[in-house]
């Protein structure tokens, strides 16, 4: 299954500091059920400084019995000095499944972050934890929840990990803790809203439904960063053409950012990617369609546009049987610059050992950004939020195989659960956010999973999609951050009305 920033001085015309934030540990009273430090800190937004209150800890997830069946670690920020029920709570998680919250808590919407250049390339090490005038608590308490085996989240001692480890089990576990969260914390009289990234927004609509169906739990917002919905049209197996005609506009973005296409698509960006989704749904779509049947003309037609969208040639288009799968695309665009591009991020090139082989040897859009993102988040917890633990903090956690026996002999699709959520709760608004050059969630396949959600048109207008010039993380790109944050106010203006 799918995994599914920066020090400058002036963004825009907002000020971006890279001062050290003080953080002193509070005596502050900590709820019941709950192990945590709580500290007090400063975040930096242009010239306003928000004070805030920061839980780290456990919550004790416990089954109807009453007994203990998992840690589950979180960090919570509280502004300071606002009543709870006049503040939106946000949870938010990363996916996997079996990531962290670090990409998310450490790369946009936390008061911190790890400082890359500003195009979201990683500085030489040691790397260092800035400021984040980008953070989302002018708007929201925030909750970055770790599910079972992630992060510092463990089961209790006698409990089978496995337990939590599949689509259904994972719902039901952070669900849980949502509610008892909720009730600890007294914030059931907050706006509530999620914010998941790549599996994290799988998880999102399905707690969507779950949370309102079993404990009536309703959300003002959803964030869907990176979305996949619908694994029938994001994941590719022989039989499956429809994730290659969904893909193919992933295709054409980037062999536009690296320069491969015919001059006449190299001028204008939008016009050629919009060239290429009616390409994708119509001749494409039909000739993949037709598989045997297509005549060796039909064929050979299909393969000259296909290389003009694709930046391939028309040779390996063909041997590819117009199927070129995207690891093979990952190798190919640039094998004769001896380079292979990122999957999370296709702007990153790397090297392999030699340029003869089918597949990349390594992602270079990930190794990018792995080693700053787990330095960051150790040293963050242990310097500034005074949260010491013996343990490793698992940026991927041992969660394989993940179970989905609810869809067994077919393909998971959230987006009937979101959409069973939308009707029920008019008031629920939708965010989804899309990086052109992001080949682990594409682009027009969430186009294209919303479209099929039938939804009634009062509920399709509470979806908004906002489309960004990179990848997967599109926050490590300083436009792109800049642009986000201000989308994700817009949203919060909105969904709050």
């Amino acid at each position: 299954m799918r995994l599914f920033l920066l020090l400058t001085t002036i963004c825009a015309g907002m000020v971006c500091f890279a001062q050290k934030i003080t953080v002193t540990e509070t005596k502050e009273l900590i709820p019941a059920g709950i192990t945590a430090v709580a500290t007090k800190g400063v975040v930096t937004m242009a010239a306003t400084k928000i004070a805030y209150t920061t839980h780290t800890g456990y919550l004790d997830l416990k089954n109807d019995t009453g007994k203990l069946i998992a840690k589950v670690f979180f960090t919570y920020y509280k502004k300071d000095n606002e009543a709870a029920d006049k503040r939106p709570i946000t949870f938010t998680f990363n996916g996997g499944p079996g990531s962290s919250s670090v990409w998310l808590h450490m790369g946009a919407l936390g008061p911190r972050r790890v400082n890359l250049k500003d195009d979201g390339t990683a500085t030489a090490p040691p790397y260092q934890v800035i400021n984040n005038e980008f953070t989302w608590l002018d708007k929201t308490d925030l909750v970055f929840i770790d599910p079972v085996a992630t992060g510092f989240s463990r089961a209790a001692p006698g409990e089978n990990p496995k337990q939590f480890h599949g689509f259904v089990e994972d719902v039901q576990s952070v669900g849980s803790f949502i509610r008892h969260f909720l009730s600890r914390y007294e914030r059931w009289g907050s706006a509530k809203f999620l914010a998941g990234e790549s599996y994290g927004t799988t998880r999102a609509a399905g707690l969507s439904k779950f949370l309102q169906d079993s404990y009536r739990i309703y959300f003002n917002g959803i964030f869907l960063i990176s979305p996949v919905l619908n694994f029938g049209t994001n994941d590719y197996y022989v039989g499956n053409d429809l994730p290659r005609a969904l893909y193919l506009p992933s295709y054409t973005a980037a062999a536009w950012y690296h320069k491969k296409l015919a001059p006449a698509l190299q001028t204008d960006f939008k016009k050629a990617i919009e060239e290429s989704k009616a390409f994708a749904l119509g001749e494409y779509a039909s000739g993949l369609l037709k598989g045997g049947w297509l005549s060796d003309a039909e064929k050979d037609k299909l393969a000259e546009k296909m290389s003009y969208y694709t930046g391939l040639s028309k040779a390996y288009c063909l041997q590819a049987n117009l199927r070129v799968e995207e690891n093979r695309f990952y190798k190919e665009l640039r094998r004769t610059d001896g380079l292979t591009i990122g999957r999370l991020d296709a702007r990153f090139t790397g090297r392999d050992l030699d340029d003869a082989g089918e597949f990349v040897s390594f992602d270079p859009s990930f190794t990018n950004i792995d080693g700053p993102f787990t330095s960051a988040i150790n040293d963050y917890f242990e310097k500034e939020l005074n949260f010491k633990e013996d343990k490793a903090y698992n940026i991927f956690g041992s969660v394989y195989p993940w179970n989905y026996n609810n869809v067994q002999n077919q393909y998971l699709n959230v987006a009937e659960s979101l959409r069973d959520a939308m009707t029920k709760n008019p008031a629920l608004k939708v965010y989804i956010g899309s990086g052109y050059y992001d080949f682990a969630t594409p682009f027009f396949t969430a186009q294209y999973d919303v479209e099929h959600m039938f939804l009634r048109p009062e509920a399709r207008q509470n979806i908004k999609h906002y489309f960004y010039n990179s990848g997967h993380m599109y926050y490590i790109n300083m436009p792109d951050m800049i642009q986000f944050k201000k989308d994700v106010d817009t949203f919060f203006d909105w969904s709050l009305k």
